[in-house]
């Protein structure tokens, strides 16, 4: 039987019961390590517009309940500091569609910031601070490739809007695919993590015991406890200095159509390794098929790194520029080759600048209305507020 989860991304006051924090049995206070990093981790309040059908519901629930527009909603997420000159990093899905963005920081200090670049398909977003930036504190990226199943990790974040809170954990889990949306789960590399992440915790930083970001909480799973996700920091460091420059994503392209290569599959091609990409189609006139790549190539390695599936041949492809030269190792026939392709430029499968365009048509139309949130089940019980 196939068993099948509801991912929620953790913006705003979406319901989800909370995680319980890992017990940190015999380890040294947290304090310290706290104490340095917190002041980078910031609460990142929101002014966003709604959809087409958010909008209808908030205009049927305001008719008559004391006015108010239902063209926007506010919500909160979190963020933290990579660069003293004001950059913040968060998630996606906090600030997309933001008419206001307003970073609070734990002394207490606050700033108007605007949107500097965003990639939907990882869900990474950056932002700027506005007006006089001084003494402010940042937090490095760490390397999530040294990253074990096993590791301590400790989580800041705004939960619930309960800004600058704390909880520790353990990295559960390694390498996930949840797939959050349309044209997401193709670059998906999630840490999982046992830390105790909920709505509003969004775009926070997940830490090693050193004090390196080493993943930003992004989605839990909504029916359980202590199952929590992040985005790896190294994917964050490859995209970091696209996004400040451009605004957005621009990715490299083959023009395959892949599954990953199985033992089964490896046995009757004749590959000499059980773990790749096998190639299922190739698009005529692609970079691929320009590049000398057919149809059943097992694609063993790009660059010389190791490739372990099909998904690891996406996420390599997708972090090279286009108009690169990059080197794949063939198995072709029970012979092994290597071909130099020059990559192209990724469609935009998923219209994203479509999207981005139609945001911007509407931003100066939209005003500031109402904000819902889920009712708390105690709340509704002791109050008789029907849920």
């Amino acid at each position: 039987m196939t068993q099948s989860f509801v991912f929620t991304v953790l913006f705003s006051f979406a319901a989800n019961a909370e995680a319980p924090a890992t017990a940190v049995a015999g380890l040294p206070s947290l304090a310290p390590l706290v104490e340095s990093v917190k002041g980078a981790v910031v609460n990142v309040d929101v002014v966003k517009r709604n959809s087409d059908d958010a909008a209808r519901m908030m205009e049927r629930f305001s008719r008559g309940g004391g006015g108010g527009d239902s063209q926007t909603s506010q919500g909160t997420g979190s963020g933290f500091v990579i660069d003293p000159r004001g950059i913040v990093v968060t998630n996606n899905h906090v600030v997309e569609g933001a008419v206001s963005i307003r970073v609070r920081f734990d002394d207490a200090r606050a700033f108007d910031a605007e949107l500097v670049g965003r990639d939907p398909l990882t869900d990474v977003a950056i932002i700027r601070l506005k007006g006089k930036v001084e003494n402010l504190p940042a937090v490095k990226l760490g390397d999530s490739a040294g990253v074990r199943v096993g590791d301590w990790v400790v989580a800041i974040g705004n939960p619930f809007g309960l800004g600058h809170s704390v909880s520790a954990g353990i990295v559960s889990a390694l390498d996930r695919q949840i797939g959050l949306g349309p044209g997401m789960g193709r670059y998906d590399q999630f840490l999982q993590t046992d830390a105790a992440i909920n709505p509003g915790n969004s775009g926070g930083p997940l830490f090693n015991l050193k004090g390196e970001v080493i993943g930003i909480n992004s989605a839990i799973v909504g029916a359980a406890t202590g199952i929590g996700f992040a985005v790896p920091s190294n994917l964050v460091k490859a995209l970091v200095p696209q996004l400040e420059k451009d605004g957005y994503v621009t990715r490299g392209w083959l023009g395959v159509g892949i599954q990953d290569l199985t033992e089964s599959l490896a046995k009757a091609l004749n590959v000499p390794q059980t773990e790749g990409a096998l190639i299922g189609s190739v698009n005529e006139g692609s970079p691929a098929a320009k590049g000398g790549l057919k149809e059943d190539d097992a694609i063993l390695a790009f660059d010389g790194i190791k490739m372990t599936s099909g998904t690891a041949l996406t996420r390599a492809v997708a972090l090279k520029k286009p108009d690169s030269t990059v080197t794949l190792s063939v198995s072709r026939a029970g012979k092994t080759m290597d071909l130099k392709v020059k990559l192209g430029t990724r469609p935009d499968l998923e219209n994203i600048g479509s999207l981005e365009q139609k945001s911007e048509e509407k931003a100066d139309k939209s005003k500031i209305g109402l904000a819902f949130q889920e009712v708390d089940p105690r709340y509704a019980e002791a109050t008789g507020v029907a849920r």
